[in-house]
């Protein structure tokens, strides 16, 4: 039988804890942090559009016209960021409905490769090398990081403005050395300190992005 959960860590996990608990007292707190942490997603999501509308709208016509020209999209990014960004390869190479499929790579999903470059060369690489290989001028580069600074990222998008391709980084906080970078030629920030609320509104800013993409594509924008 594990022992008794007290302590910080038992105020943290209440239904650990075997001494006597207020039921109540911690649904109550469950639900004003939901109530607290939605409200600042809203909020954070619909402070993008003033700051970053028109420059999406700028960005998915120049994606619409890579993709006509026959370019493909190359996403990457650490983590989390990893995740959204095989998330967005998925949405444009395989989206929902009666949306136009259009040729996405996440240059995260080779283990293998990410493996054997991080272990002979270095971790720095594992994106630009990719790049390097598949990359060609009009194509899309798509490089996500919560801090802007992810020194792989910033790599590829050395390496992909070098090789002619359309540059679009995704970055929290206040973007970090991806502000910076002459490389990026589309940034979208997303101004928070939170991981969490960070990484959540990022998933809006590509989606957004993908739909007016789409909207480019078919004449709609």
């Amino acid at each position: 039988m594990s022992a008794p959960v007290g302590g910080a860590l038992g105020a943290l996990y209440p239904f650990l804890d075997d001494r006597p608990t207020d039921l109540d007292a911690v649904l109550a707190a469950v639900a004003a942090s939901t109530a607290e942490k939605t409200a600042e997603i809203v909020a954070l999501r619909e402070s993008l559009v003033a700051a970053h509308g028109q420059r999406l709208v700028e960005c998915a016509h120049r994606c619409a016209a890579a993709f006509r020209a026959g370019g493909r999209l190359y996403a990457f990014g650490n983590g989390g960021s990893s995740t959204d960004a095989q998330d967005l390869a998925q949405l444009f190479l395989h989206p929902p409905g009666a949306a136009r499929p259009l040729p996405a790579v996440s240059l995260t999903q080779d283990v293998a490769l990410i493996t054997a470059l991080s272990n002979d060369v270095g971790f720095d690489v594992v994106f630009a090398r990719q790049v390097a290989a598949f990359g060609r001028a009009g194509d899309i580069a798509v490089g996500l990081s919560t801090s802007g600074g992810s020194a792989n990222v910033l790599r590829a998008f050395a390496e992909a403005a070098r090789r002619g391709m359309l540059t679009v980084g995704i970055a929290g906080y206040d973007g970090g050395p991806m502000a910076e970078s002459e490389a990026v030629d589309h940034l979208f920030v997303v101004p928070s300190a939170s991981v969490h609320r960070v990484q959540e509104a990022q998933t809006t800013v590509y989606h957004v992005l993908w739909e007016l993409t789409q909207q480019a594509l078919a004449g709609e924008l």
